[in-house]
This record gives C-alpha cells, structure tokens and sequence, in this order.
C-alpha cells in the first residue's frame, strides 16, 4: 500500500482509539487560539499533500515533493511576524498556510492548488512551477532544493541595518523586521549553505547588524543518504558568531516557544540565530520514491508512528483545547474540503505557448521620483581635483570610476560591494576614492567569498537598495554563477514579476594582460552569462562608453528592474595609445552625466563599404589597429563595436552592416560557446553578405610571453580581413 495511505489510516484509527505518541506534557506561551490555528494549517498541509499526489497519478498535478514531517513549521511561522521575510525550504507548506491564516487569508489551499496544477490563475508564479511563495505573505518564491536561497537571506538581513541608515526609495521591510530562511540538514552541507553561515557569522562576529534567523529542519536524511547522527548540532552549537537554540518539531509548543525566543533574540541583538528542528520525513522524498527500497521498514515505520499531526492531538488533548474525536472531525473535513479544491484546480487554464511561459522573464518597469542628478556643489565636493581633470581624455578605468560617483551621487540607493573594492580602491584601482566619498555603509568591503557577494546584492535588492556588486575577475564568477542562473534570473519568472532583482553586476575579465595573469586572471569564457534569460550583458571599449553605459545600465535596473552584467575589459583599463605608441589615441573625454548609450545601440568607426568588421572589447582596440592598415591597402572598412553582448542588439547590427561587401566577426571569447556563434546565426539567417569569424582557441590562457596567443591579433585580423577581401 503507499505510504500516503497508511500514514492517512494510522492517523484515523489511531485518534478514533486514542492510541497517541508518548511526548512532554504541553508548557509555554502557545494560547488556544494560536494552537488550533497551528494544528488546522497542519490539517491542511497533510492533506494538500496527499492530493498532490492523487492529481499526479491522474495527469492533473506535475510536483509531489510534500511537507509531511515537517508540519511543526507552522508553529514557526506563528512565532514571527507576517511581515518578517521568509525565504522557504521547499518542504514549508505548513509555515506558508499558517502565515496565511495569521493574516486572515482564508483562500490558501486553494492558492497551492492551483500551483500544484501548473495553473494559469496560481497567484506566486502564473503556471511556472509549484512553488512555495507569496507576495502578499512575504514570502519570496524558491526553487531551489540545495539551499541557494541562504546567501542572499543573508543579504537581505543586512540590509535591514543598512535602511537604518539610509532608507531607499523603494524600501519594502518594517525596520524592526527579521528575515527567516528555512532548509534542509542535507543542504546545510553544501557550498551556497555554508557560505551564507559563514558570511553571516563573520558579520555578526564583528557586531554589524544582522537579524537572522536559520531554521534548519533536520529529518535525518537526503533522499537516501542519511545525515550522520548529530552532526548538525555538532556543526553550529558552538560556531563563533551564531546562537543555536533547538527544539522539537513535533511538539508545537516546544516549537513555538522556541522559535519566539530566537526571533526575539534576532531581533533585539540584531544577531543572527540557528534554530535547528528535529522534524520526520513521511512518505519519502518525493511521488515516485519508496523509502522502503533504501531504508529498513522498521525506521519508516518508526517515523510514521511519531507522526507530527498524531503529537499535536496529543497535546491539543491535554491543554483541554480539542478531544482527539474533534481533532479527527477537523483532519477529516479538512481533506474533503481539500479534494474538491484541487478537483476544481484541476480544471482551471494552464500556460499554453513559449510566449505565455516567457512573459515574466522580463520584470515590469516601475515608478522612481525623478531626479536632476547631483548639484555642482556636490560634485565639487566629491571629485575635488578630479573636476579639473575631467577637461583632459583619460583611460577607461577612470572614467567608471567617475560614473560610479556621479551615479552614486545622484542614487542615494546604490550600494557598491566586492573584496577590495573600498580601502584598497579595487585590484586595479577602479574604485579608489569611493569609500572616502560614500563611506563604508555605501562602498562595502567584502569577505572573499563570490557566493556571499552576490548573495549580499541579491538581498539589498530585495529592500530596495540597488546594488552594484564587482567579482573582481571573471575566472571567479564560476564558482558562484547560480546565484545569477537559480536565484537571480529566475525570480521574476518564478514570480510572474512580483519579486525581482535589479541590480548591476560589475566583472572585470576578459583576456590580453601581458604581465599578469593565467587563468585565472584572463578568462575568455561568457557563454554562462549569455545563456542566461533575462540577463543584460554589457561591455564597454573605451572610455566614454564606458561611462555612458554604466548610466543606462544603472536606468535598466533602477527603473526596469533588470538583472544587468557590466564586463570591463582589464587590459583596457589603463589604455592610452592605438596604432603608435604615446599617440593617446584611445582617452577620450569624460561625457556629461547626462549622456547615455541605450540599450541595442552599437558603436561604428568609419563607413568603408569592404569589409565590416563586428567586434567588442579588446576585439574593437585591435581592429582598430588593423582598419588604420586596412585603409592603406585600399579596403575601406567600418568597425562595429557590438557593446551589448546579451541580448545581442540584433536589429541595430543588421542596419550598420547594410550595403558592406563582406563581415568579419571578431572574437576574443572561444570558439565554441563564444559570441560569435551567435552573430554567424544572426548573419546567415538575415543577411546574404558572406561572413566569416575570428576567434579565440577553445582554450585557457597562459601566463608569460604566450599571453594573446589563443586569440587574436591586430595581425590574425589583418591577415584575415586581406584574405576576405581578395578572395
């Protein structure tokens, strides 16, 4: 029989015989009223997951991964407040119907429902997926089944301090609030879990503000590998920075006492606190698992028999709040209630086209108040000395700097962040003189952690803040790039645009540094990030466009709310010259703070009708060097500066190259997985110009003389367009 069925009849005759778990007499602040609400969102919880499976066995419902076991978070949830943030582990129905109930929304069962039906009129995510989530609950909708949620829960409570200082526009917590992330002991072994502790501990350990609460729901297994016998406690008990407190999930009143004393120590001491829950795991892990194929039947009975509804009947007997016969009456109402809820999602609209699906992959606009940027005064007083030498062309490195001040000026909101982006001014310089401007609260300095970096951004965006993290080279990215792909990007689409996460992520990277690097330091791989819906991806060349684009980037996100990568190429930073030395041709001078480069507008140098070379980046400065020699020869040429590599500005690069004989695309990234993929499949399917490309090797970069040898050169690119052109 399954083992939904038996945990269903167990509970049935073990209420009508009064045959209860043995367990501690109820004690605590846990009121009649607040008990019964608990138990009827357990009710709830236990039934919506045994429809569940009953609409997936009948073609009607798509995800079966329930929260039976884990029902004692519904006293969690009554513990806090319905406007403390709540970023859930997948197994928390329990916490959500109760939040739900604590706020008089009457209407939940039939909200998860629908979502368990991939239901159009689901009202977190639009049909997308079953989530757990709700805007007007406060609860941030999660996919994730590793923990990935943690970094940026911590970013978010962060940045509940950070509002004390200096609210932004569109601050969206109570300053007294908490925020509560939820997880498996299975997950709190993974690398995302474990950077948020430890940036959370770090924090809290030099007395920064941090309210916190980690709710580690420990069932003793993942999947089929069992967690080692007190190895959570053994881990967090005594981790410098966090307070652990435990308690017993299936004994609501221990729960709710417990939890109320961690949320007011989060929330007084502004500290962050480890709650850890012994809870079940019923049923197994999912729809299609049968536990007793890896687990002895005796233990999957033993924990069908320590069943949390069971303990809760006990209790609720006890305190004289509900007979075992009402609590029975009330499970049973419950679950028909529940079916014909769920035969009536069955029957509502789903997602229908790729259109349908996509429409929430791009985040509404909203409303900001205007502004007319900072006062002479202000700039007068944040540049000093650098007013003057913005009359002089300057390098590209100083011209983000000055956009990042004049942007900071302008948008008290913007919170910069990174390893050695204040006191140092950032490896290369590009922040220097920030924190000095702003202060440490605007211009943080980081762990060095990529993970909690991102996580940090992601939750400032959460409260309004708009971030602009850096990674400080784009070989380090990869070791936190699904806190872009899993978290970021998908929590508008997951959301259908109720939750998003503007921000602008600034990456220094790409190839071509002669005295320093290797792999580490040059890398040439973005596919990643333009495999990303939804993502933004920009790259500037020179200096002026650096700074005009850094603004529009900042609109996108500040106004549209987008999830936008700028990517500065290293070894342009500190370019000066172009085809001879000390020729200074490639400064240029610092635009007005008025002036931006759109999004989808490229960048063109000369109008020869030969040969149009597509480029960016190091790829433009080289070309460049080749079009001088070009023009020589007698091949008139025109350089196309893409700028925006994601989504590629398709429409704008079939306008610039309209009447050239041939194209040549130019491509420091590789040649497999590189941009250039992309623009030979926009050419050949829109154009009939003969095109060609130059790439890079499908290789890493060494250090020392060989450092540009897997990409190209003014001379591969000269040699490669003479050979085009004369055939």
């Amino acid at each position: 029989m399954d083992r939904a069925r038996i945990v269903h009849d167990n509970f049935l005759s073990r209420t009508a015989a009064g045959d209860l778990p043995p367990g501690r007499d109820p004690s605590g602040p846990l009121d009649p009223d607040t008990a019964k609400l608990i138990f009827r969102a357990q009710c709830l919880s236990r039934a919506l997951d045994a429809q569940a499976r009953v609409m997936q066995k009948a073609g009607q419902g798509y995800y079966t991964i329930g929260s039976s076991g884990h029902e004692g978070m519904a006293a969690v949830a009554a513990a806090l407040r319905p406007t403390d943030m709540a970023f859930l582990h997948y197994r928390d129905a329990a916490f959500q119907i109760a939040r739900a109930l604590q706020t008089g929304h009457e209407d939940i069962a039939t909200d998860m429902a629908l979502s368990f039906a991939c239901s159009t009129e689901d009202p977190i995510s639009g049909g997308r997926h079953k989530v757990l989530g709700s805007k007007a609950l406060n609860i941030p909708p999660q996919t994730s089944t590793i923990a990935s949620h943690l970094p940026k829960s911590v970013g978010t409570a962060y940045s509940l301090g950070l509002a004390r200082r200096h609210a932004p526009e569109h601050e969206q917590l109570p300053r007294d609030s908490i925020v509560m992330a939820s997880f498996g002991d299975a997950s709190a072994n993974h690398a995302s879990a474990q950077a948020a502790f430890n940036t959370a501990a770090w924090t809290a350990y030099q007395n920064v503000p941090l309210p916190m609460l980690f709710v580690c729901e420990d069932n003793g297994i993942g999947i089929s590998v069992k967690t080692p016998k007190g190895w959570i406690a053994a881990n967090f008990a005594h981790r410098p920075g966090l307070t652990y407190m435990a308690c017993d999930g299936l004994d609501i009143y221990d729960t709710f006492a417990t939890a109320q004393r961690a949320a007011h120590h989060a929330r007084t001491h502004r500290q962050p606190v480890f709650l850890h829950i012994r809870t079940v795991r019923l049923y197994g892990h999912a729809g299609a698992d049968v536990p007793t194929t890896y687990l002895p039947k005796s233990e999957v009975e033993a924990d069908e028999a320590n069943d949390p509804l069971l303990h809760s009947v006990r209790l609720l007997d006890t305190s004289g709040i509900l007979t075992p016969q009402d609590a029975r009456t009330l499970y049973t109402d419950t679950c028909a209630e529940v079916e014909k809820t769920c035969n009536h999602a069955a029957t509502r609209p789903r997602l229908q086209t790729a259109q349908d699906v996509m429409a929430s992959l791009i985040p509404p606009k909203r409303e900001c108040a205007p502004t007319n940027g900072p006062t002479p005064e202000a700039r007068a007083a944040a540049f000093g000395p650098d007013l003057k030498a913005m009359d002089e062309p300057q390098i590209l490195s100083r011209h983000i700097n000055w956009a990042l001040t004049d942007l900071m000026l302008t948008h008290p909101e913007i919170v910069c962040m990174g390893e050695d982006v204040g006191r140092k001014g950032g490896v290369y310089g590009v922040t220097q003189k920030l924190q000095n401007r702003f202060g440490p609260a605007r211009v943080i300095d980081s762990l060095l952690d990529e993970t909690s970096i991102l996580g940090l951004g992601l939750g400032l965006a959460h409260n309004g803040f708009l971030p602009i993290p850096e990674i400080q080279f784009l070989a380090y990215l990869h070791n936190a790039e699904d806190q872009l792909r899993g978290e970021a990007a998908t929590l508008p689409f997951f959301s259908n645009g109720q939750y998003t996460n503007p921000m602008v992520l600034r990456i220094a990277g790409l190839g071509y540094q002669k005295g320093f690097g290797g792999h580490f330091h040059n890398d040439n791989s973005i596919a990643v990030l333009r495999d990303i819906p939804g993502l933004i991806l920009a790259c500037p060349s020179t200096g002026a466009d650096a700074a005009m684009m850094l603004r529009e980037c900042v609109r996108l996100a500040r106004e549209e709310q987008r999830l936008v990568v700028f990517l500065e190429p290293i070894a342009l930073y500190p370019m000066r010259d172009l085809t001879e030395a000390g020729d200074n041709a490639w400064l240029t001078p610092y635009p007005d703070p008025s002036e931006t480069i759109p999004l989808g507008q490229v960048g063109q140098h000369g109008d020869g009708t030969d040969l149009a070379i597509v480029t960016f980046g190091n790829g433009h400065h080289l070309s460049r060097q080749a079009q001088a020699k070009l023009d020589a020869d007698g091949i008139k040429t025109r350089v196309i500066d893409l700028r925006w590599l994601s989504p590629l500005p398709g429409p704008a690069l079939l306008d610039a190259v309209k009447g050239c004989k041939r194209i040549l695309i130019v491509d420091e990234t590789r040649h497999s997985g590189g941009v250039a993929e992309g623009l030979m499949a926009l050419f050949t399917e829109h154009t009939d110009i003969p095109h060609s490309r130059l790439t890079a090797t499908d290789s890493f970069i060494a250090t020392g003389p060989a450092y540009a040898a897997t990409m190209p050169s003014a001379e591969s690119i000269l040699a490669t367009a003479r050979s085009l052109c004369r055939g």
